[in-house]
């Protein structure tokens, strides 16, 4: 009989500290932005399908014709491809600049690079598209298989700082 009395208590205390937990919990609005300070852009971290990520892919090399060639690439995977043009010269693999609209575009970019490419995220930036700068590291991009193995390495899109997620569309 003990046993049960002490079996009943514990279940009585456990399910008052689960209202408690759930009453006073603090991340009710996580990810619908109602705390974002004020002045704080919104960062669409969704994971887009290829189809709406908009490019624009820079030669940031000295080999000739490398943006029009790695364009087809990603045209060829159902990108939407804005603008080919060159750039200053760069030593990384290549650099993806976004802004707050373009950062889950710019997460399922990384992939293709197999994370290598150094993100600038760019807060003024109004648009949604990303600027891809292939530089003087480069050689290819990844398979589809490296992609989305890069992408489950990667894990999910996060705001960058100075940014609020923004809210999840249902």
């Amino acid at each position: 009989m003990r046993a049960l009395v002490v079996v009943g208590l514990l279940a009585v205390t456990a399910l008052v500290f689960v209202v408690v937990a759930v009453v006073r919990d603090s991340q009710g609005n996580a990810g619908t932005a109602k705390g974002c300070p004020d002045g704080w852009p919104l960062a669409d971290i969704a994971l887009r399908d290829r189809k709406d990520v908009k490019l624009n892919v820079l030669n940031g090399t000295d080999q000739p014709g490398l943006a029009r060639q790695v364009a087809d690439e990603f045209r060829n995977r159902q990108f939407q491809i804005k603008k080919v043009a060159n750039e200053k010269p760069i030593d990384d693999i290549a650099v993806l600049r976004y802004g707050p609209k373009g950062v889950g575009s710019a997460h399922l970019l990384r992939a293709y690079f197999l994370n290598n490419a150094e993100t600038k995220y760019q807060p003024e930036r109004q648009d949604d598209s990303v600027d891809v700068v292939l530089g003087n590291g480069f050689q290819q991009l990844a398979t589809t298989t490296e992609v989305n193995q890069s992408l489950g390495d990667l894990g999910g899109a996060e705001a960058p700082p100075g940014t609020c997620p923004m809210p999840v569309k249902k």
